[in-house]
């Protein structure tokens, strides 16, 4: 398929796309303006910045990637361009970056639809002076435009696994020529750097993956351990579950709770579960499936006016459930810290798992399922490392997360393998931001 082809596909296509996208809104929730002027590179008003780093983090994954990165551009002076498709990677830039919105530094926009018209607007509208795209998201309309504009565009923290590899080359020529226009491209690992240059990616580089370089805060981390010292209780986090995950592990923790006691005739006291729900539009369906199921739970969102959750109130309510259902927002470093092993799911059904490394950074033993294929060398390498281990589904999951608890010995071990694992692979944002820089001078 040539770009000329692909252009008669996406019109033809584009009522059924754009129906897609109003249905995955609603679902999702959130504010998404799927009709949009900006979606469709028409803006009311000019834009504030002048040339600045256009970072593309297509959702919240990509966003909470591509944080280190943006934070080191605002650090040495950069105004920054940040753009979403999604409302969840929207919402979480607006929060993280809330002091660079206010002073101006950073601006957000979502990226437009990738029409012809629509990202030749856009790119005109704010000028960028380089493009840099997070992990996987190539859209050949808009490496055309910016080609014709001679805005480079540099491909970071790129993971590209064997089935990304077909899907490109069953398109033909139009990826390819995609690939072959971008100016830098830094891949997270060699066996993604070889499947990039497969592509027609040109010099591909490893600079390792973003999420090595996290930024853990460390107040959520010391109120989150001091929890875990006032409960007098063990903690396994069920982290970033995903539709379908969830009602397995509430299975799998009412069977343990049924075994604990059938030979105490008493809840389990030593035991907390933490489950944690990877969209937050999901909360009040989980917590309906743990109300169903008949678990003693409480919510995190009803212990956020008592101080984070770390009074004495709060503590007696989570002495006397079973279940804390983790519903909020940018908690996770604390619900780690909370936890003595965290089993991080996305990776019980075929969804491509999710990030581990925050977990480990922490020094949080973790246990993941068999799909991974989104975090495959990570996760690869933590198993190498004694950091995680793997388990088939969710029952054998949580039992080898009880088993470890058991195990102080290895729980200790696994924990110094974590964060040994975490601070030997950084560096990743300090390669990139070179190569941005490398690339800014020969604008020059």
């Amino acid at each position: 398929m040539n770009r000329f082809l692909y252009n008669l596909s996406i019109r033809a296509l584009s009522p059924g796309l754009i129906v897609w996208m109003s249905l995955r809104a609603r679902r999702a929730g959130g504010h998404w303006e799927v009709l949009s002027g900006p979606r469709f590179g028409y803006y009311s008003q000019p834009s504030q910045q002048r040339n600045p780093i256009w970072v593309h983090a297509v959702s919240l994954g990509e966003t909470r990637a591509a944080q280190p990165l943006v934070q080191a551009l605002l650090d040495q002076g950069d105004q920054v361009l940040l753009t979403h498709m999604t409302a969840t990677g929207r919402a979480e830039g607006a929060r993280i970056f809330a002091d660079a919105i206010a002073r101006g530094q950073l601006a957000q926009q979502w990226m437009p639809y990738d029409f012809t018209g629509s990202v030749r607007r856009f790119l005109e509208h704010y000028r960028p002076s380089i493009a840099v795209l997070i992990e996987r998201e190539i859209w050949p309309n808009i490496i055309a435009a910016a080609r014709r504009m001679n805005i480079p565009i540099m491909l970071a923290s790129a993971r590209f696994s064997d089935n990304s590899l077909r899907q490109s080359l069953r398109a033909g020529r139009v990826m390819r020529e995609a690939y072959e226009s971008l100016q830098a491209v830094y891949a997270q690992s060699w066996l993604d750097a070889q499947r990039l240059e497969q592509a027609g990616a040109p010099a591909v580089r490893v600079s390792g993956n973003f999420k090595f370089d996290v930024s853990i805060p460390m107040d959520q981390v010391e109120r989150g351990r001091a929890f875990a010292a006032a409960l007098h209780r063990k903690v396994i986090a069920i982290a970033s579950t995903r539709e379908g995950e969830d009602e397995l592990f509430i299975q799998a923790i009412s069977k343990h709770l049924k075994r604990a006691s059938a030979q105490s005739n008493e809840l389990d006291p030593e035991i907390l579960f933490l489950l944690i729900p990877r969209h937050p539009q999901r909360f009040d369906e989980v917590a309906g499936l743990l109300d169903k199921s008949g678990l003693p739970f409480a919510r995190r969102s009803e212990l956020a006016a008592d101080h984070c959750g770390t009074t004495s109130s709060s503590v007696r309510v989570c002495n006397h459930v079973a279940v804390l259902l983790g519903d909020s927002l940018g908690e996770m470093p604390r619900y780690y810290a909370t936890s003595q092993v965290a089993i991080v799911a996305g990776s019980f059904l075929p969804l491509g798992g999710q990030n581990l490394i925050e977990a480990c950074a922490i020094g949080t033993p973790v246990v993941v399922g068999p799909h991974t294929k989104n975090f495959e060398q990570a996760v690869a390498d933590a198993i190498d490392e004694g950091a995680a281990l793997r388990s088939p589904n969710p029952d054998a999951a949580l039992q080898l997360a009880l088993q470890l608890l058991n195990d102080p010995p290895r729980l200790k071990q696994m924990s110094q393998a974590g964060t040994h694992w975490v601070q030997k692979h950084t560096g990743a944002v300090a390669r990139v931001v070179a190569g941005l820089n490398e690339l800014k001078s020969l604008k020059r």
